[in-house]
């Protein structure tokens, strides 16, 4: 029976090279059900949501990783966050009709930021550098030898009914006794076709690649689509936009109504939602001290 929304991590026993093989069902179809992408914007936003769950997948962290490329091409934005529970949403703004061509084309020139957003308050740390490269995988593998120093292939693919991916990472802190199996390793990755990775489980994968290789294979880990906003976060939100410009949209059109880019959820907020949510906001004046 097939898996689906699912992680393989994997490991080359005693050579220091780790990997993963990804695959996004439901998750992925979950987030083009909420907008209606073309084709290019689909394919690349896809990929790097494949790409989120692998890297933060390789992390020892609680959080999310944040991974957005922003560019003055027909894609000027795509964003991804995974949590450290494997939990994905992603967006892309696009202008125009997009067409089929290179990441460097549709994406243009711009930059690559990944943030790690711990938990509890501790330091977010972000590393940004240029966009770089014709692919989703290209400009990743940049991104990891400049800014990580980690040597990293990425082979990834979507369609309309998922998003798959496989990583293969040298660790620096563990040498590998036979020096060519980093280079045997991706050069049989390299054989990989777009089509393959969408066909094949990833356990099938495995099986194809490196049935010859001493491998370690461990526990699945699920993937799925969860989005973090919240009525509560839209509050807050309007709180920071002020009574008066909230009371200025409501003279307008009746309603203040935000819809979460990620999810498409609607939140509509009438005059009483309102007047309630600036109710707190009620300043007292102390008296004067007694002695």
């Amino acid at each position: 029976m097939t898996q689906h929304d699912i992680l393989q991590p994997f490991m080359f026993e005693d050579a220091g090279i780790r990997g993963g093989l990804v695959r996004l069902d439901a998750t992925w179809r979950t987030v083009l059900e909420n907008r209606d992408y073309p084709r290019p914007v689909r394919d690349v936003l896809g990929e790097l949501m494949a790409a989120a769950a692998l890297l933060s997948a390789t992390l020892k962290y609680s959080g999310s990783i944040i991974m957005q490329m922003q560019g003055d091409g027909a894609i000027p934005l795509l964003v991804v966050e995974c949590t450290s529970e494997l939990t994905l949403r992603g967006l892309a703004h696009w202008k125009d009709e997009p067409r089929e061509g290179p990441l460097s084309e549709l994406v243009g020139p711009g930059r690559l930021a990944i943030t790690l957003d711990p938990r509890q308050g501790r330091r977010t740390y972000q590393g940004v550098v240029d966009l770089s490269g014709d692919s989703v995988a290209a400009a990743l593998e940049h991104y990891m030898r400049r800014s990580e120093q980690l040597d990293t292939r990425l082979w990834l693919a979507a369609d309309q009914e998922r998003a798959v991916g496989m990583l293969l990472q040298q660790l620096p802190d563990r040498p590998c006794p036979d020096g060519d199996l980093w280079n045997r390793a991706t050069a049989l990755g390299a054989t990989l076709t777009r089509d393959e990775l969408l066909a094949h489980s990833p356990r099938e994968l495995l099986r194809r690649l490196f049935h010859e290789e001493d491998l370690r294979v461990f526990d699945t880990r699920s993937v799925s689509f969860r989005c973090s906003c919240s009525r509560e976060r839209v509050q807050a939100m309007l709180r920071m936009l002020g009574r008066d410009e909230v009371r200025a949209i409501l003279a307008d059109r009746g309603a203040v109504e935000v819809r979460c880019e990620f999810c498409n959820r609607r939140y509509a907020f009438d005059v009483v939602d309102a007047e309630q949510l600036f109710a707190a906001e009620v300043v007292t004046t102390p008296g004067p001290t007694q002695h």
